[in-house]
């Protein structure tokens, strides 16, 4: 078993009902759609299969929506546009048919006018580095900062700047209802920079009368300052580590990972660590030992999941990128042990104090799990914050709570009939996980339930053997 959830992009590679089979069947817990590729035919596709798998696996994937956002993109070229240290490129927003050799279009028309002489501007990620050295009219003139290799469509950002573009595209919008139309659990909303973009989106999401979860990406240096109310207002973050460490100096980004991740535990908001993780197993089939050591390193600051993107949508080695992930996460988990449990500190919020109170009884009996029974997920997912050193069986009555709940760190989520009689619903639980070999007779365990009293339920925390 594994506490740390996994996160694969769906792409060309994976989107065939085998390879989403496969996906599922080697660990993937959430799927993720990259709307910044790939007609809504496409993505209705992947999630036609998704739903059917889940239905015939007894499964529980979660759908994922990541918007495109408001970022700034290379155009195509017709052929990889070979560059030297010390050359000239040319950035240009002129749209015409035809460019001037070492000429590429920019997206977006504003470009140049928020460029400078002087400025750095990166693309992809940081893998292309040019000085901007004049501006004249439309065009954008850069010297080469190294060899390079530029093709088609790749991210554009200025050190240390923002492109002022609004929060939420017309694209994104067309996007965000094809997602609430298809039932996608998650909407991973790019390039955030304040919290009014997060309103803004679960203003309409409440009157689309849609349960979908807000996932805010931390990805642009204007978003830092703000990510206290960033994560107050949001269902959870993810930490878009390419775009940030272009717009920041990359040693930064280390060090913000592991602030985003202490913070969202602290709230008790589901954190993700993304992008880059297993890189080079887009072509090799095994990864670096540095991408070892970054896996590692996420799941010891105790992310509630990590994602795959290149790797899975297009890498040649999509599995074996899903089994390395899964491998290094279970091992350190193994080697973290109890350590995983952590001290949280008491609140007058009574749900809380229960799963707390879970949490502390279960480590301090050396419990084999806890079983919590939930009709929103609240309840497991405050036990989830707890970070007790057993798993935690939620189970629900709803098929999109389970979904949602396959984001949150150590929740094995479970769908079930709830009974008028909890002790009824308690007991079909017990059967379930007994039937799974998840637990066994002698067993002792936690369970987080109302019981009936005197005609009315009172929440509980009981210990029981199995």
């Amino acid at each position: 078993m594994r506490n740390t959830k996994i996160i694969c992009t769906i792409g060309p590679r994976t989107a065939s009902f085998e390879m989403l089979k496969q996906l599922t069947e080697h660990g993937m817990n959430v799927a993720r759609l990259n709307m910044s590729h790939g007609s809504h035919e496409w993505h209705r596709t992947v999630i036609h299969h998704l739903k059917r798998l889940n239905k015939k696996l007894g499964g529980a994937v979660a759908i994922l929506l990541d918007t495109k956002g408001p970022e700034v993109r290379t155009g195509d070229v017709s052929r990889d546009v070979v560059l030297k240290k010390g050359e000239q490129l040319v950035l240009t927003v002129r749209r015409q048919a035809e460019l001037e050799a070492n000429t590429v279009e920019v997206s977006y028309d504003g470009f140049v006018n928020e460029v400078e002489v002087d400025d750095t501007v990166l693309i992809d990620g940081g893998m292309i580095s040019l000085k901007v050295r004049r501006i004249a009219d439309k065009d954008i003139y850069c010297e080469c900062l190294d060899d390079a290799v530029l093709t088609s469509r790749r991210h554009v950002n200025i050190r240390g700047k923002s492109a002022d573009l609004p929060s939420i595209t017309d694209k994104d919008w067309q996007d965000i209802k094809f997602g609430i139309e298809n039932g996608v659990d998650f909407i991973a909303l790019s390039f955030v920079r304040t919290a009014d973009s997060i309103s803004e989106l679960r203003q309409y999401l409440q009157g689309e009368n849609a349960s979908i979860d807000i996932l805010a990406k931390i990805e642009s240096a204007e978003a830092v300052p703000h990510l206290d109310e960033i994560i107050a207002r949001s269902d959870g973050i993810m930490i878009a580590r390419g775009d940030l460490g272009a717009e920041l100096p990359f040693e930064e980004v280390p060090l913000l990972q592991e602030e985003i991740v202490g913070k969202c535990r602290a709230a008790g908001k589901p954190v993700i660590v993304a992008t880059h993780m297993l890189e080079s197993m887009i072509v090799n089939p095994t990864p670096t030992r540095a991408e070892v050591t970054d896996i590692t390193q996420a799941v010891l600051q105790g992310a509630d999941a990590t994602m795959l993107s290149g790797e899975t949508a297009t890498g040649k080695h999509p599995l074996k990128a899903l089994a390395a992930m899964n491998t290094v996460a279970r091992r350190i988990e193994r080697k973290l042990g109890l350590d995983t449990k952590v001290r949280v500190p008491a609140s007058e919020n009574p749900k809380y104090e229960i799963a707390r109170s879970a949490s502390i009884l279960n480590n301090n009996l050396h419990g084999s799990a806890i079983l919590v029974f939930t009709r929103r997920g609240l309840m497991a997912m405050l036990l989830s914050r707890c970070r007790p050193g057993a798993p935690i069986y939620a189970f629900t009555n709803t098929t999109h709570v389970r979904r949602r709940l396959g984001i949150f760190w150590g929740v094995y989520p479970f769908l079930i009939k709830f009974s008028k009689d909890p002790e009824a619903s308690i007991k079909r639980a017990i059967d379930k996980l007994l039937d799974r070999q998840l637990l066994m007779a002698g067993d002792r365990v936690i369970v987080v339930s109302d019981i009936l009293v005197d005609g009315k339920f009172v929440e509980t925390v009981q210990v029981r053997i199995i």
